[in-house]
């Protein structure tokens, strides 16, 4: 019997380069594949920033697989990444929300449509460059674990994985430390060991979220109100797209003192202020539940959780409501609780599951 294929999800960067290196070592049939994903031929801004999917990423994939000795290919995924990520980020902010296109990105695109291929491929495996680790429990459901060193753990983004992505995932960075991961780059002579890692979202390259949202669509969102939290009118925002639950900067409101958005309002166009005291709630409701470690949550369960990439995780009592709905009550209460993004719910250093926050929720439910 030969050797177990991988495809490997190659970005031009060090993490997935590497990756692919160490495949090899372990004697897999590995081949390197670049999701084009978002820009066009004539946009090259991302790759300054270190950026994933345009051109100077693929001849960097394409000089690496040359270098370590696999085969190589570019695979058009565009339609399935405007439809899956690009359309639902810009439906959120309308809607007022905080989407995380990388969490949806990672589902659809670098795991449902190229594990797709890759299976039609023959091969028995993704794998990809991510810090974090999969992980097979003793009662046979598949998990993410946490890298071992946790200053790079990049299992937030990955909670949503089914048990059938997972069976097929190999993610052999896990192990390692980023400097180590450099190191073998540049031992093995990659050109990319000193490439900086990608920043902010890769089809928003300044972070100018209106403004792209306003370009890719062609329409603008209306002005409307600030109001205090009982309704009275503050000033003019520049449309709900511009705002998150939480933010400071940029509301151009001269109140005397520093006040943050503490809710955004899309059927009355309203973006709420107040203050930094206003922004802290215990609870909330999730949807889309993605199960990991367990196949239901109808029993609570003590965990702790991360309510966005950067949080550090915070004790809590999670359980699924009779709806289908996730409820979470930390045991302190926590800042800006944001609906669009994540709630990621682990036990120890493994991935018990998460879902997209809806909204704060009483802490006596």
């Amino acid at each position: 019997m030969g050797a177990k294929k991988v495809v490997v999800g190659m970005s031009g960067g060090v993490d997935s380069s590497v990756a692919a290196w160490l495949l090899k070592q372990q004697g897999y049939e590995v081949i390197g594949v670049t999701m084009q994903i978002w820009q066009e031929e004539a946009d090259q801004i991302v790759e300054e920033n270190g950026g994933c999917c345009g051109l100077s990423a693929v001849e960097d994939a394409r000089r690496v697989a040359a270098r370590i000795g696999i085969p190589y290919y570019v695979m058009n995924f565009r339609d399935v990444f405007k439809d899956k990520v690009i359309d639902n980020f810009i439906s959120e902010y309308e809607k007022g929300r905080t989407p995380n296109p990388c969490i949806v990105c990672n589902r659809y695109v670098k795991w449902e449509a190229l594990l797709e291929k890759a299976l039609a491929l023959g091969a028995d495996y993704i794998a990809t460059g991510h810090y974090a680790k999969v992980i097979r429990l003793e009662n046979g459901r598949y998990v993410i674990g946490k890298a071992a060193f946790d200053r790079k753990d990049q299992t937030y983004a990955l909670y949503n994985l089914n048990q059938h992505q997972l069976a097929h995932t190999l993610m052999p960075v896990g192990d390692y430390e980023k400097d180590e991961v450099r190191r073998i780059a540049s031992e093995i002579g990659l050109s990319v060991a000193g490439k900086p890692d990608s920043q902010d979202i890769c089809f928003v390259p300044d972070g100018n979220y209106q403004a792209f949202m306003e370009n890719y669509t062609g329409r603008c969102l209306p002005e409307g109100n600030y109001v205090d939290k009982n309704g009275n009118i503050l000033g003019r925002h520049r449309g709900i797209g511009a705002y998150t639950i939480g933010q400071r900067k940029g509301l151009n409101l001269s109140m005397g003192h520093p006040v943050f958005v503490t809710a955004i309002d899309p059927e009355r166009n309203e973006v709420v202020i107040g203050e930094n005291e206003d922004l802290f709630n215990r609870a909330l409701f999730a949807s889309h539940l993605n199960l990991m470690s367990v196949a239901s949550m109808d029993e609570p369960m003590r965990l702790t959780g991360k309510i966005r990439y950067a949080h550090k995780a915070a004790a809590c009592t999670a359980r699924q409501l009779s709806d289908g709905r996730l409820y979470v009550c930390f045991d302190e209460p926590q800042r800006a609780i944001t609906p669009g993004q994540a709630v990621v719910l682990y036990d120890g250093d493994i991935v018990v599951g998460g879902g997209i926050i809806e909204r704060t929720a009483p802490d006596n439910l």
